[in-house]
């Protein structure tokens, strides 16, 4: 076995299938002096890059305060404790960066939630082992 797939089996977790416009919250580890906490960042998925693979991103969005934030965050990172899928969504695009420009009515009305069948199983969460 070589080196790049010793280092992605090592490295890689298991993480719920997320696709862009899912609502997703991501727990992430920050170390505040001697202390580790966990954050939470919930938000829309709005662009999924570099596969599944070990170098996967997501990049998420919230507003906060009347603000939009966003956090590309790598899916497979030490820092990532967990990732939550709250709300799945059907949309027509791979990458949904319209959304920055859209007022979140506009948006809540683009994006048709899934109902039943095997979409139903949510919320989906997986621990980092």
């Amino acid at each position: 076995m070589d080196t790049l797939a010793l280092f992605t089996q090592k490295y890689t977790k298991k993480v719920p299938d997320m696709n862009p416009g899912d609502t997703v919250k991501v727990y992430q580890k920050l170390k505040e002096g001697d202390k580790i906490r966990v954050q939470p960042f919930e938000g829309i998925i709005i662009a999924r890059k570099h596969g599944k693979g070990v170098s996967g991103t997501i990049t998420v969005r919230k507003v906060s305060a009347g603000i939009g934030v966003e956090k590309v965050i790598p899916i497979h990172a030490p820092t990532v404790d967990k990732i939550v899928v709250v709300r799945r969504a059907r949309v027509r695009r791979a990458k949904l960066y319209y959304i920055r420009d859209k007022a979140a009515k506009e948006v809540r009305r683009k994006m048709k939630a899934i109902i039943g069948g095997k979409d139903r199983e949510v919320p989906e969460e997986v621990k980092a082992e």
